[in-house]
């Protein structure tokens, strides 16, 4: 891979957009790179999470590459878009919970990839922002559809309709940002709750995940007879019966499935 770079330090996956002279800026090409190496991670049975973050201290991506795209038609700006939605389609649905390490700017495109992770979490000089109706466009790799299922429909608008850039506190205020942290300590956090997650039920974790994603476009009911499902299927697993005889037995599990 020319632009995005795989690190396994098992259970955990690293991916790095890795374009820190132009702020990891977002063309056709790294959005191929980074669905090729999601699909090599999903399929590696070691990983339980991924960690997606930019190459520097400066921005986890700094939107898509506008030298590219002043020059296409209309029929390209949907190409585009259908890439955008491909790596952002496999964060949010990848078996393994995904984390968004935001280093610096995440903006246009590198914010909808930041949206489209599990869990986000921020450096102090992180800034979150939609700008492209400011460009004559609209967010177009799943922006309009996922921030205002994660902050709501009013800031969503207000955001996307202005323009404006937030940064980690206050992404953090209106939950965009799960947690902030000192921007050397950033990786580190992100660690950590990687190996947190890791630890658990790794199948469990991924119904859950299963069941959290579909809450987001079905009614309470059909989200409910989905979670019961699920459940009964996790019922019949030898993770189940591990996790509740090591509970009773006062041990540490030994969970195995994935």
């Amino acid at each position: 891979m020319k632009y995005v770079k795989l690190s396994i330090q098992e259970p955990v996956a690293v991916v790095t957009i890795d374009r820190p002279d132009c702020l990891n800026a977002l063309n056709s090409q790294v959005f191929r790179e980074i669905s090729a190496t999601l699909q090599e991670v999903e399929a590696n049975d070691q990983v339980r999470v991924v960690i997606l973050t930019g190459a520097g201290d400066k921005a986890f991506a700094a939107g898509a590459d506008i030298a590219q795209m002043v020059h296409e038609n209309g029929k390209q700006g949907k190409e585009l878009a259908l890439l955008t939605h491909q790596a952002g389609d496999l964060l949010e649905n990848i078996r393994q919970v995904t984390i968004a390490a935001v280093n610096g700017y995440a903006l246009g495109g590198g914010c909808e990839l930041a949206l489209a992770c599990d869990i986000r979490i921020a450096s102090e000089n992180a800034h979150f922002g939609l700008p492209e109706v400011g460009l004559g466009i609209l967010p177009g790799g799943g922006g309009t559809q996922r921030l205002s299922r994660i902050i709501g429909v009013g800031r969503a608008k207000e955001l996307i309709f202005t323009c404006d850039q937030v940064d980690a506190q206050e992404a953090y205020r209106i939950g965009l940002a799960n947690h902030v942290v000192p921007q050397e300590e950033l990786m580190d956090a992100c660690m950590a709750m990687a190996k947190k997650i890791a630890s658990k039920a790794s199948f469990a974790v991924t119904m859950a995940k299963n069941a959290i994603n579909v809450s987001m476009s079905a009614d309470m009911k059909s989200g409910c007879s989905k979670e019961q499902d699920l459940l009964g299927l996790l019922f019949a697993t030898q993770d189940k019966q591990e996790g509740m005889t090591a509970f009773l037995e006062r041990r540490k599990p030994n969970f195995t499935e994935f």
